[in-house]
């Protein structure tokens, strides 16, 4: 995937994550115009130093892997700003990266193969009856499904599924969302994420 553009961000996006977006940066103003007239994806990489909002002294760092995100809807309510939903689709590695046109980051980009779809493993079980119970609550409360931090359908029978969305979910700094991102096997991934939820006490969770 050559010339592609870059969005760093202070969190990590997954395959099938949802992430929403306030763009008011000429850089990324130009960028989603170009993408949304194009019909193209851009390409979310996490920052490991540095600001989202560019700054004259600073200097951005962003990990070697990400994902790329698919505009799934756009609203242009004023002047200079651009409200985003964007769609997580396939995982890639950096090769090379450059700034260009107003300092935005653009790079070549190696495509990194879809998940094997793995059963969850019933030692792994409660990470999915934990977040099933999440989303569950969220419906009950009413929130609507376009503001929801989880897209349907609900996989919740995949471990790749339902370790990326805990992925999204959980505070996890740059560099452990990043290192997630990385692990090939969906049932490793999940493991790991067990082990966070019970830290955090979010395995105890009833309907």
């Amino acid at each position: 995937m050559p010339n592609t553009p870059l969005f760093p961000l202070n969190k990590a996006l997954f395959p099938a994550g949802v992430l929403h977006l306030r763009i008011f940066e000429v850089r990324y103003l130009d960028m989603i115009r170009t993408c949304l007239a194009e019909r193209r994806s851009f390409g979310v990489v996490a920052l490991l130093r540095g600001n989202e909002v560019r700054t004259p002294e600073g200097q951005e760092v962003f990990a070697g892997i990400g994902t790329m995100a698919r505009i799934d809807y756009s609203d242009a309510t004023a002047p200079g700003l651009i409200r985003l939903r964007c769609v997580g689709t396939t995982r890639f590695r950096v090769r090379a990266s450059w700034q260009g046109r107003f300092g935005l980051w653009m790079g070549d980009l190696d495509p990194i193969g879809n998940d094997p779809v793995n059963d969850i493993p019933p030692p792994l079980q409660a990470s999915a009856d934990a977040l099933g119970q999440f989303i569950a609550e969220l419906q009950r409360q009413g929130v609507a499904p376009s503001a929801m931090p989880v897209l349907p359908p609900f996989r919740l029978d995949e471990a790749g599924w339902v370790a990326d969305r805990w992925c999204e979910l959980l505070p996890l700094a740059a560099e452990d969302a990043t290192r997630l991102l990385a692990v090939a096997d969906p049932v490793t991934r999940l493991c790991e994420i067990q082990s966070l939820l019970a830290q955090h006490g979010l395995l105890a969770l009833r309907p």
